[in-house]
Parts: structure tokens; sequence; C-alpha cells
């Protein structure tokens, strides 16, 4: 067995993985490597990149540049021109991330899962009662990037965004084996919340999940990097309008987007627990009339 494949082994061990993944300062952490990552040093940088590897299916071959700054200028990489194409057809919402899809379905009177009797309420996750209205018996499916994914995020339709909501919390791990074992966690970690509407008027939301070491959130529309440290409001009015497959922001590592769609949508072909999508790829379909 190669290096790479002990190390997988060994950290599947679902009581191990929890302990090294979340029993530990979780917040110092993130903040140090927060620190870390942005050290533009060739020895740092190619040190951390080649540990990054041997952790993980690292693939830089999609990048659009070779050479990196540091290790947050490759987290935070773009790719190739064109890799990415947002499904064109106008019935279809579009992946607005690199994922592997969790757990999706229908929102029961404002209950939606994280896995499979797991649940936890929409209006803790949103903090909004007319938001929560808005979705009550949608659709949601949560997408969980990997830290080896491309970790910017883009518009998955037209969309009209006017209020982006952060909320302040902790930062567990999103993986599948924390999300069986924490309850409410997406509940509990920093998170922001962007209020979007379709051109037909009805509610998109998309709900950015922060995780250990990746408690940054860069939204371009607003100008700026929301973390642990962002201090002022929470609320950030705004009326931006986005054209499918543009890009919105960037993650600082990797982490979870929630999509929370109308209830008349349905899921494709492609989406099922456990399988990979790119960004772009269909998610959602609206059926028709």
């Amino acid at each position: 067995m190669t290096v790479k494949g002990l190390i997988s082994a060994f950290t599947q061990q679902e009581d191990l993985n929890f302990l090294l993944t979340n029993r530990i300062p979780r917040a110092a952490l993130t903040r140090f490597m927060g620190w870390f990552s942005k050290v533009e040093n060739p020895l740092v940088r190619n040190a951390s990149i080649a540990c990054w590897k041997l952790f993980s299916d690292l693939d830089l071959s999609e990048a659009r540049k070779t050479e990196f700054k540091s290790l947050h200028d490759c987290f935070t990489r773009e790719l190739k021109p064109g890799l990415r194409p947002a499904a064109a057809d106008p019935a279809i919402i579009a992946s607005p991330s690199d994922a592997i899809i969790g757990a999706h379905g229908r929102i029961e009177d404002g209950q939606l899962f994280q896995v499979k009797g797991a649940p936890y309420s929409l209006l803790d996750l949103l903090g909004d009662p007319a938001l929560v209205e808005q979705h009550r018996n949608g659709r949601f499916v949560t997408l969980r990037l990997t830290s080896s994914m491309y970790h910017r995020f883009h518009a998955p339709y037209d969309l009209a965004i006017d209020k982006v909501t952060f909320v302040h919390g902790d930062v567990w791990n999103v993986n599948p084996i924390a999300l069986k074992r924490i309850e409410r966690l997406f509940c509990k970690n920093e998170r922001a919340v962007l209020r979007a509407k379709l051109p037909s008027g009805e509610a998109l939301t998309l709900v950015p999940v922060a995780a250990i070491l990746v408690a940054s959130l860069r939204l371009h529309f607003l100008d700026i990097t929301l973390n642990a440290q962002s201090r002022g409001p929470v609320d950030f009015p705004c009326d931006v309008h986005v054209k499918k497959g543009d890009e919105l922001g960037w993650f600082e590592h990797g982490s979870t987007i929630i999509v929370l769609a109308p209830d008349h949508f349905e899921f494709c072909d492609n989406v099922a627990e456990g399988t990979r999508i790119k960004c772009g790829e269909p998610l959602l379909r609206k059926p028709v009339i």
C-alpha cells in the first residue's frame, strides 16, 4: 500500500477522524491556518502544497496558472477559461460549485436534514421567518466541497441578489462523520445567507457554510471578505444582478453550500447522494408546464 493509501485508511477510522478534526481548538487552528496559508515564502509554499497532495487528491492540471505565491493563492485558484460552462438550458439551475452531493430532497414544513435521521430547522439556519415561509415546502441540496476542489462558486442562474446576512458561529468540520455526530451542525457554524430571486420572482437562496480551517468567505459583489474577525453590520442590503455562471466569490479552503429552491423544481437525473458534480452542471430543473 502507498503512503497516501495508508494515510487514507488511517483517517477513515471514524473515531480517529472525528478526534483529529473536531476535538481540537477549532477557532484558534482556523485563525492560524488563515495566517499561515498567506505566507509568501517559496519553501513554506512548496512544502505546504506537497503535504496537501499527500493527504488529498489535489489535481492542479486545470489551474489557470502553474506557479502560486502562497498556499492561499493555490486554494483560491482560478481555472483555465471555459472549463466550467454553465448549463445553457434555461430550465436548469446549475450547480454553483464543484462538490460532492450530500443530503437533498423536499423541505418538509420548514425542516430539512443534514444526513438521514438528523433533521434541522430552516429557521435555525436562516434566522429570517419571512424567508423561511418562501422555502417552507421547497427543495434543498447540500453541496460539500473537499479541500482539493476548485473553491470558487458561481451564480446557478440569472439572479437578483438583494441581501446578504452573515451569521457568526463555530467551525465544526462538515464531513459526513461530523454530520452524523453533531446535531444541527450547519446551524452552529459560521455562514452567510445570500437572498436572491429568479427572473420569475421566486426565491432562490444560497447558504455558504464555513468549517474548520475555512472560516472566510469572499464575496466579489460586496467587495468584502467575511470571517470571525468581521465587525459591523450582519446584514448587507444590496441590489446586484448576476448572470448564470458569473463568479460570486470563493471559500478560503473548502466547505459547504446549501441551495434552497422553489417547491416545483425537480432534481436532475445526475443528482444522487455521494456523487461528484462540477460547477455549472445541471442540479435542478423547472418542469415544463
